[in-house]
């Protein structure tokens, strides 16, 4: 079966669009906590589709744009030192800093380079013996599990030239994170598909039943989508707060347990600083005390290195869900993908920059 083709069928869509606009009594707020869906939504115009019935909102989806700026330094500061060759996913090149971006530094002949898994630094490291070889690693539990093997394997071969900047974050901690506020507008969530593919969805239980919040693990398709927000307003609509699952082809309850053992052996939990929302209780991962030695920030001497947000970047309030981004003054005009100023219009997973991309001059 194409489910590419299944999950983006116009008449599968028009339908769910007909049946959502029927069940609904009243206009829901719904945050979606995935890039990948924010940029469908926005691309596929479903929030316009819905738009009397449901605001969707746009939440701390991206990791790129939630890796706080203080690691962005961490990483240029160790990028820029002699002999190093420093090792990331590309969309966080761009990511700007204080003061410049990897890309920038790259351009002025640092050792920058651009891999699709830590297992390709890993390799690069073993290639260059008379180098010190660093990986970012960064995102959620989705790509938590191949850091954590890059960790693993290079402990096993006694690697002593690779290390690991580590800027892992959890889901669940922010989710609650925001429930927690006063402000906070969620009426429920549409779950991250991928991040649950690893993890599973029962974490999501506690938070359902304290906030009585419905929470539908979806995935990144159009009719995906509105599946999940279906069964997200079939929920409001009865009063009922249930974690359910709609993402059943990839998400299973339990999750991948031997990725979450790999995390569990490598990774400690621990507060995390949020781009834009500040420091959250158990929301980060780092590695534990039997990885002392694969440490980038330890290694080159840049854990204490701590960088302000500036005040004219209004993406905390875009992450959570206060404002869209064509609200922000700077949308558009001092801040474009081509020249961002924050990291919400960096990734094409960012809600600015999908807002950029595909509704320029909307708000």
């Amino acid at each position: 079966m194409n489910y590419t083709q299944a999950f983006r069928n116009p008449q599968l869509a028009k339908d769910l669009v007909s049946a959502i606009k029927s069940l609904t009594t009243q206009k829901w707020r719904i945050m979606e906590v995935c890039g990948g869906q924010t940029h469908s939504i926005i691309k596929y115009g479903i929030d316009q589709l819905l738009a009397d019935e449901i605001e969707l909102i746009h939440g701390p989806g991206c990791p790129v744009c939630v890796t706080p700026l203080a690691y962005i330094d961490k990483a240029l500061a160790i990028a820029a030192q002699p002999n190093v060759i420093f090792c990331s996913f590309g969309d966080m090149l761009r990511v700007p800093s204080s003061h410049q971006d990897l890309l920038s530094l790259k351009a002025q002949g640092a050792d920058i380079r651009i891999v699709y898994s830590p297992l390709d630094a890993l390799t690069i490291a073993e290639q260059s013996p008379d180098k010190e070889v660093i990986f970012f690693g960064v995102g959620f539990e989705t790509t938590a599990p191949t850091t954590a093997l890059a960790a693993y394997q290079a402990k096993l071969k006694h690697l002593k030239n690779f290390s690991l900047l580590i800027c892992h974050v959890r889901v669940p901690p922010v989710m609650e994170a925001l429930l927690s506020t006063e402000n906070h507008r969620v009426q429920g969530f549409l779950g991250a598909g991928h991040v649950c593919s690893i993890m599973g969805f029962h974490e999501y239980t506690p938070i359902s039943e304290k906030y009585k919040m419905p929470i539908v693990v979806t995935g990144f398709e159009p009719v995906d989508i509105l599946q999940g927000i279906y069964l997200c307003v079939k929920q409001l609509e009865e009063k009922r707060f249930d974690v359910e699952n709609q993402y059943t082809r990839v998400v299973k309850e339990a999750g991948n347990l031997p990725a979450q053992n790999l995390i569990k052996n490598v990774f400690d939990v621990v507060n995390r600083n949020w781009r834009g929302l500040g420091e959250i209780e158990n929301s980060g991962l780092a590695l534990n005390s039997n990885y002392a030695n694969w440490n980038a920030e330890n290694r080159f001497s840049v854990g204490e290195i701590n960088t302000l947000e500036p005040i004219e970047c209004k993406s905390g309030d875009v992450l959570q869900g206060l404002i869209k981004p064509a609200q922000c003054a700077e949308f558009g005009k001092n801040c474009t993908p081509e020249h961002p100023l924050g990291a919400t219009m960096v990734s094409s997973e960012g809600a600015c920059a999908a807002y950029y991309r595909y509704r320029q001059n909307q708000g």
